[in-house]
């Protein structure tokens, strides 16, 4: 059990991450030096030292669990049934691209960067695994077998990144359309019954 010391220190260390992440996301990679970090912290750059071992051990960390929350604010408007999907589709690129488009765009700076790729490797490693887990939980719900869903929902991930990178409609809604072709095809063969309900 953590103690209130232990609490506090977390609550601190979570608070300077996302800040040091918003900063970095608004200003750019090369713009924000540790003083500016510390400064938009309301602490000093010892204070900071207290937290995390220097620059690059508080970008690493800010980054992953930045990029994990947006994973999880993604995943909590996906549809829970076949009804919902459309919906879905034609509303998270552009929702995503509006509340998050900053952030995916620091995520690459860091984790394209000679000196931080290997921390990439690792949390896309970490992506893959909880892609996969959200898809068996999507299964039941769906009736599409999880290793089908799974790399569908890799093709929707990089669709909406891409448009919140580059405002690309054209590369974004033709691989929606593709997914939702595809989604169609697997509910007739899987969840027939779906199909008969919205009929």
């Amino acid at each position: 059990m953590r103690t209130v010391n232990e609490e506090a220190h977390r609550h601190k260390e979570i608070e300077i991450m996302e800040t040091c992440f918003d900063c970095y996301a608004e200003n750019g990679f090369s713009s924000v030096g540790i003083k500016a970090i510390a400064k938009a912290c309301g602490c000093s750059v010892a204070n900071l030292y207290q937290y995390f071992d220097n620059l690059d051990d508080l970008i690493v960390k800010s980054t992953e669990y930045c990029m994990s929350k947006v994973e999880d604010e993604f995943m909590a408007k996906a549809p829970t049934d076949v009804e919902d999907l459309w919906r879905f589709f034609d509303e998270i690129p552009y929702w995503t691209a509006k509340n998050h488009g900053k952030k995916y765009r620091f995520m690459y700076q860091v984790y394209t960067h000679p000196k931080y790729r290997e921390y990439g490797k690792k949390f896309f490693a970490g992506v893959d695994k909880r892609y996969t887990e959200y898809a068996k939980s999507l299964e039941p719900k769906l009736g599409i077998p999880h290793e089908k869903i799974t790399p569908l929902i890799f093709i929707l991930i990089r669709a909406c990144v891409h448009y919140a990178l580059f405002e690309d409609e054209f590369y974004m809604k033709s691989q929606i359309e593709v997914l939702k072709e595809t989604l169609e095809l697997f509910v007739m063969k899987y969840n027939p019954n779906a199909i008969q309900k919205e009929d």
